[in-house]
């Protein structure tokens, strides 16, 4: 067994990785208004909006170990129409969440066959941006980089056996344990795993199968000819389709190798960010924070509707805040709060979220040319981020600062779609 490779690098900051484990358990694994797989294949959903393969496959297994339903790993196409009617808000979210609208809660909470209840939709709304700012801390220290075989850190999803961070049981300290300490896989992990194989596999062959089956029918009945070539043809390609997403199986090293085809789990692909308007003429479309903040209306909103994530969603907001920056901002000329305060309100900014007591001017005085377009290609469209850039940025910073930059993205990033999310949410209940 090795270390789950996300935990191990939070595990520089210790105190935050513990926050951080205890809001992903509950997130992921405890009570909640969500069914336990329903979760993970939103989580599916969300990583693929930015292409994140690693976490994909991730809770690939994991869905597939909560009981889910193999069959939806095929596509959008095969899940439960209240599922795939999340596919919207989570492509606004994922890209350009200020344009989410009381219209798109409503639209979700009508009632319906395949309505969604408040309470659910608030649990899903947290698991979208927790996954989409996770996918920007997977691919902003280079989990997702390509160098040559194998690529630099290309990761693969874990085995039962090994320490993940969606299953981690965080609250007891357990971070310096998990720095050091590498489970043993278990005879029980081990059988598990296999078992999982064996049934996607099965699932595979049926479907290969019964398509086999189809097509010689259809060249029967077609006969020879230009016809029933294209129709072979046709039906080939249909086949590898509905098989794009059954894929989550074993490589040579007998690691899971995940899905090959996350179109499947979206739609309109070309959906991506754009630079947010800022118009002086039209103020209506920033969002000014003195009018509706996490403190002050997200943070009650949340907790009221899904019990305890608020106050989980907190402490690690206030954990990143509070992590010590001072060789960092100390090379930028300036205190640790001033450095980090540049860093969070640029990350606000490019998502249209002002601050009035903050001068933007400061923003080009602390971050350099390569700092900020890093973190914008992270932000806004992590899996943009190429080697040039990665490398240039690494050159300023301790390993444990790179990682520091990372965790403020993830949580700023994170804390911004949900202040758009929760305002439209409060609009719709006013």
């Amino acid at each position: 067994g090795r270390l789950e490779a996300v935990t191990q690098q939070m595990g520089y900051h210790p105190q935050y990785l513990d926050s951080f484990l205890k809001m992903q358990h509950y997130l992921m694994h405890m009570d909640g208004p969500l069914p336990f797989d329903c979760r993970h294949y939103i989580a599916i959903m969300a990583a693929a909006r930015h292409q994140c393969r690693y976490l994909v496959n991730l809770h690939v297994l994991q869905f597939l170990r909560a009981g889910g339903d193999p069959q939806w790993l095929r596509g959008l196409d095969f899940i439960p129409p209240k599922l795939r009617n999340l596919n919207e808000i989570n492509k606004i979210l994922a890209h350009r969440p200020w344009l989410i609208t009381k219209e798109h809660i409503e639209k979700l909470l009508k009632i319906s066959e395949w309505s969604w209840s408040l309470a659910e939709l608030v649990h899903a709304v947290v698991l979208l941006a927790h996954c989409h700012a996770l996918a920007s801390f997977v691919f902003g220290w280079g989990c997702e980089q390509d160098e040559g075989p194998g690529g630099r850190g290309s990761l693969k999803p874990l085995s039962p056996g090994n320490q993940c961070f969606c299953e981690a049981t965080a609250g007891n300290g357990c971070s310096q344990e998990l720095l050091r300490i590498n489970r043993k896989r278990s005879l029980d992990s081990c059988m598990e795993l296999d078992s999982l194989r064996e049934r996607i596999q099965q699932i595979h062959m049926e479907t290969e199968g019964r398509e086999d089956t189809r097509l010689l029918q259809q060249d029967r009945e077609e006969g020879e000819g230009q016809e029933a070539e294209v129709g072979v043809q046709d039906g080939t390609e249909r086949c590898s389709a509905l098989s794009a997403g059954l894929s989550p199986l074993t490589d040579t090293d007998g690691e899971v190798t995940g899905a090959t085809n996350l179109a499947c789990y979206m739609q309109d692909p070309d959906f991506g960010y754009q630079d947010f308007a800022r118009r002086d003429e039209d103020q209506t479309q920033v969002f000014r924070i003195q009018d509706y903040s996490w403190e002050d209306h997200g943070f009650s909103l949340v907790n009221r509707l899904y019990s305890d994530i608020g106050h989980l969603l907190d402490e690690k907001f206030r954990m990143v805040d509070g992590l010590q920056s001072s060789a960092m901002a100390k090379r930028q000329g300036c205190e640790p709060s001033v450095f980090k305060r540049g860093i969070w309100n640029y990350i606000h900014c490019m998502f249209g979220i002002r601050y009035d007591d903050y001068d933007y001017a400061e923003v080009n005085q602390l971050l350099e040319r390569m700092l900020k377009v890093y973190i914008k290609t992270v932000t806004c469209y992590p899996e943009k981020t190429n080697p040039e850039m990665f490398d240039r940025f690494w050159k300023q910073f301790k390993h444990s600062e790179k990682v520091h930059v990372n965790l403020l993205i993830l949580e700023a990033r994170m804390q911004a779609e949900l202040l758009y999310a929760l305002q439209a949410i409060t609009q719709y209940m006013i």
